[in-house]
């Protein structure tokens, strides 16, 4: 089999099965037979890992946004629950630091347009007026990180 029908085997193998698709591709790096590398989609692979990264990132910020929203603003229905998916996302965010600290500027870089979806959930879920929560986020970036800030009225 040559390189290029080597090659070819592997992107088949990539609209078949991912799985198997990527053990493969792990196999042939480890055996330095990069000329029968899937490079195509091993460089698509590895671009989006970085987005998948910063999607989650963003789905517990809002998620996290969302639950300060409720604390803050439904005082009468504060639950465990909501406190629960608090420390939960909090954590979520702390190990996506931990695990790649580049993403902490990218916190910051996407708090604003975070936030401004989390209020609209807030009001989905509340079933309170999008006006009931601030345009701008009456919550820092820090604060809400910070595993024992809880925001009162």
């Amino acid at each position: 089999m040559t390189v290029s029908q080597s090659e070819t085997q592997t992107s088949k193998l990539y609209d078949r099965d991912f799985c198997l698709w990527a053990q493969e591709t792990a196999k042939l790096l480890r055996e330095g037979k990069f000329s029968s590398l899937d490079m195509e989609n091993l460089i698509e692979e590895v671009e989006d890992m970085s987005k998948r990264y910063k999607d989650a990132l963003k789905s517990n910020l809002r998620i996290l946004l969302m639950h300060l929203l409720k604390y803050k603003y439904q005082p009468t229905k504060r639950s465990q629950s909501w406190l629960s998916t608090i420390r939960e996302h909090r954590t979520r965010l702390e190990e996506a630091f931990e695990d790649s600290p580049s993403l902490k500027p990218y916190f910051k870089e996407v708090f604003d347009k975070c936030y401004q979806k989390a209020r609209k959930l807030a009001a989905d879920e509340t079933n309170l007026p999008l006006e009931t929560f601030p345009s701008e986020s009456p919550f820092t970036p820090e604060e809400c990180l910070d595993e024992y800030f809880l925001p009162e009225l």
